[in-house]
């Protein structure tokens, strides 16, 4: 018998010994053995094949006690049953006469992983999903842990621009206790997700970390604590939860990652990513600088569809923050770059997403809610794609089906730093559904998220309070977007571009709810 591992870790056999979290594993799949039988396992492992008195072993398990000899007995008779490798019941725990006990194995290091050479990393973020352990000790809750981890692999994998380990490989650790530095090492992953189970009656309690394989920092963590009623509908939920994090959170660390680096030391996706850093802040300054790195970042890569959808959206902010004094030239180099990002990559969700906006920005709307529609069956986690998705859905009215998109978007990403924009689309479909109240709060809450000389929360917030006959805080709110748009009036926002492609009755009630508040006509 072989025994290797390193201080917290005992392999031998079919078997390994986690010694710091005292649990055995046969081929993978844990074993059901007592606590002092387990106590016994991890002082003679620990020995690596030396004798172990049985004094020691009854001082270690019952420090301080006086107990008959017989009680060690049955601990070291528990543990050569779970140790027992075939029918014969052949077992490696070893009576010493007149001594004590031994494992019967070698100190010759077993061949692993970890004496190959380090993988190189991926030219994009990379990650390995661990087998969540069971914290519970309860073998038939095995199914359950390894589901959930089976299916956020699944569902990452959807995310194209994500290498993402094949559980084949990153199940080979289950039940061992391994440095996460050496697991990024040995599958050339920067992030690694681990987490654990524990079950307690009709609860269950579900553990997530995602770690930066690198440095070993902790990027992000949640704990969920669920009822147990349909056991496959709380996997579904589960998983749903943590993929829908993970992506948001790996990207904000990509685009800080980006940012500490010299531009000549960027590759493609760094560029990108600085990109989508500086679009993101939404204000004309940045959009400039992100068209720079998105242009770079395709001189880089010609075949990278990525940096073409985001200059698509970028030019459509463009249209929508009132940036632009030629609308059609500005749509034109929309739809291009998004269609070319979509030739690129036909299975890239942010280039058919890009393409929505662009047809919806030309008044072709079956065409963008089609296009919304290929984009969140390709990614149903992507948080934009929700929002635009919505946007396409609030141009032809379906306010309803907008607010389900504007929520979701919400509940996938609460942290972004658009969430001002969820907020007030949310705004715009409660207005357009005449739930006025609701949408003032939405809209107030909008503008008190960070914003870049934004007007559109104030608008919505405005003409919400006019509709609702609230006299003093619309004319407060009539003053702050005036601050924001000096000499505005109700006839030149009905002339705002990005204005004509609403419908009108939306837009001619928004246009009441500013009069009703105060704005001036003309």
């Amino acid at each position: 018998m072989v025994l290797s591992g390193g201080p917290e870790e005992m392999r031998f056999g079919r078997f390994r010994v986690d010694l710091r979290r005292r649990r055995l594993w046969r081929d993978g799949e844990p074993v059901e053995l007592g606590g002092r039988a387990i106590d016994v396992l991890c002082l003679l492992a620990s020995a690596k094949g030396a004798a172990v008195s049985k004094d020691e072993l009854m001082a270690q398990l019952w420090p301080g006690r006086t107990v008959a000899e017989n009680n060690l007995h049955v601990h070291v008779s528990a543990l050569r049953k779970a140790l027992a490798e075939n029918g014969e019941g052949e077992t490696c725990v070893v009576t010493v006469p007149g001594r004590g006990y031994r494992l019967a194995v070698t100190s010759d290091p077993l061949p692993s992983a970890s004496s190959a050479p380090p993988l190189s990393l991926p030219d994009r973020p990379s990650i390995a999903v661990l087998p969540f352990q069971n914290m519970s000790g309860d073998p038939d809750q095995e199914y359950f842990n390894d589901g959930i981890a089976e299916d956020i692999i699944t569902a990452l994998s959807r995310i194209r621009w994500l290498f993402v380990i094949a559980r084949n490989s990153t199940f080979t650790y289950k039940g061992r206790s391994v440095d996460i530095k050496q697991i990024g090492r040995e599958l050339g992953v920067r992030y690694v997700l681990e987490g654990g189970v524990r079950k307690a009656g009709r609860r269950v309690r579900i553990t997530a970390q995602l770690i930066d394989a690198e440095s070993g920092a902790h990027v992000w963590g949640e704990r969920y604590d669920r009822p147990v009623k349909d056991i496959f509908a709380l996997q579904d939920e589960i998983t749903d939860a943590i993929t829908a994090t993970i992506e948001p959170e790996i990207s904000a660390v990509e685009r800080a990652r980006a940012r500490r680096k010299l531009p000549e030391h960027l590759g493609a996706w760094e560029l990108y990513q600085r990109g989508m850093w500086h679009l993101l802040r939404r204000n004309r300054a940045d959009f400039e600088s992100a068209r720079s790195l998105f242009d770079s970042a395709i001189r880089l890569d010609p075949s990278f569809a990525a940096p073409h959808a985001a200059l698509a959206v970028s030019w459509f902010f463009h249209i929508t923050h009132g940036f632009t004094t030629d609308v059609a030239d500005t749509l034109r180099h929309l739809y291009g770059e998004a269609e070319e990002a979509v030739a690129l990559d036909h299975r890239d969700a942010l280039a058919h997403t890009a393409l929505g906006l662009a047809l919806m920005e030309r008044r072709e709307y079956e065409k963008a809610i089609s296009e919304h529609e290929v984009a969140v069956e390709l990614s149903p986690n992507s948080s934009f794609g929700r929002w635009s998705f919505g946007y396409a859905l609030l141009r032809v009215d379906k306010a309803e089906e907008a607010l389900e998109q504007f929520d979701l978007a919400l509940r996938l990403s609460p942290r972004d730093p658009a969430k001002w924009s969820f907020l007030t689309l949310k705004a715009s479909a409660l207005y357009l559904l005449e739930r006025y109240d609701e949408a003032a709060r939405f809209a107030a809450e909008a503008t008190r998220q960070p914003l870049a000389d934004l007007v559109w929360p104030y608008v919505h917030l405005t003409a919400a309070l006019g509709r609702l006959g609230r006299e003093i805080e619309a004319r407060r709110a009539v003053d702050e977007l005036l601050h924001r748009r000096p000499a505005l009036t109700v006839s030149t926002f009905l002339k705002w571009p990005h204005n004509q492609s609403r419908s009108t009755v939306a837009l001619q009630r928004l246009a009441d709810g500013l009069r009703r508040a105060g704005l001036p006509e003309e």
